[in-house]
């Protein structure tokens, strides 16, 4: 056998049993699967919300996961409590200026591995106008085929910011003591996205 015709063979063997790699795939959030909603301290309660209008891209490196990324927009005056004269201070200057500052977003800058499916994902977030670093905990629910063809992918994250952070400042003493609203917002957000 001819030394050319060794290394063709040779190298024909290799590409036929080498590990198959996936290439990255880019996920469109699936909106009517997926949910962002949110509470905060209400004198002896919770409020609890949501926003309908949302949308992001995940882009996931199914080798390695710590690089993958994600960006994510909220549109602000799609806020939803079910109260309307509420829902429409929340939109007013004294909350999130929608008419100056419609969109907030997220985006992503570093992933680490934090358990089996899990990742701290830390990110430039802006609301109001303003941009800070966060991080935030998102579990990997899993991939599969998609019933249209395409895989589906999930996920869930749960954190915590500090409304004035990002200067929103209302609020209203009581005359016992204390104020109506408290600081700290508890954000939930359930992901379906699929890839085509």
């Amino acid at each position: 056998m001819s030394r050319k015709l060794s290394f063709a063979l040779s190298f024909a063997l290799l590409v036929l049993t080498a590990p198959v790699v996936r290439a990255a795939e880019t996920f469109d959030i699936d909106h009517v699967h997926s949910s962002v909603t949110f509470k905060i301290r209400h004198l002896v309660s919770n409020v609890v919300g949501r926003f309908g209008d949302f949308a992001g891209k995940i882009a996931v490196d199914h080798e390695d996961m710590t690089k993958s990324a994600v960006e994510f927009t909220i549109q602000a005056t799609s806020i939803d409590t079910d109260n309307e004269n509420r829902d429409n201070h929340l939109r007013s200057g004294d909350f999130f200026a929608v008419d100056s500052f419609p969109q907030w977003s997220f985006k992503s800058t570093k992933m680490e591995k934090a358990g089996l499916n899990s990742y701290n994902v830390s990110g430039d977030f802006t609301l109001r106008g303003v941009t800070k670093p966060i991080t935030v905990p998102v579990d990997v629910l899993g991939f599969t085929p998609g019933p249209n063809g395409g895989t589906m992918a999930g996920f869930e994250t749960s954190f915590k910011i500090n409304r004035k952070d990002y200067g929103v400042q209302w609020n209203k003493a009581l005359d016992a003591g204390g104020f109506i609203l408290g600081d700290e917002v508890q954000v939930t957000i359930n992901v379906e996205a699929g890839a085509k």
